[in-house]
C-alpha cells in the first residue's frame, strides 16, 4: 500500500484515534497478500472492539485499502462483507 492514501481529503473528518488505528492496520497490510488482507479488512472492528466505525468509515477504509485491487478482487470483497454482515445480524 502506498502512503498517498493519507492525503485522501475524506479522512479529514475523522478522529485522531481512528486514524491512528487506520496507520496500524495499514502497516500490516503492507505485509499482506491480497489474501491475507481480506481476512484482515473482514476484521477491522474485531481487532479494537472499543473502536466504532460508521458504515461511511468502513466503506471509505475499503475503498483506500483495495484501491489497487481489481474488479473481480473487489466484487469477491463486497460479498464477503456482505456475509458477514448478515452471520453477524444472526447472533
Amino acid at each position: 500500500m502506498e502512503s498517498n492514501w493519507k492525503q485522501d481529503p475524506r479522512l479529514k473528518n475523522m478522529s485522531p484515534q481512528k486514524l491512528e488505528f487506520l496507520e496500524q492496520l495499514a502497516e500490516k497490510a503492507k505485509h499482506a497478500s491480497k489474501t491475507e488482507l481480506l481476512p484482515l479488512l473482514l476484521n477491522i472492528s474485531r481487532q479494537n472492539p472499543s473502536m466504532n466505525f460508521t458504515d461511511e468509515e468502513t466503506e471509505l477504509l475499503v475503498s483506500i485499502l483495495t484501491e489497487h485491487f481489481s474488479p473481480k478482487e473487489k466484487q469477491q470483497l463486497k460479498l464477503l462483507r456482505q456475509l458477514s454482515v448478515n452471520l453477524s445480524k444472526r447472533q
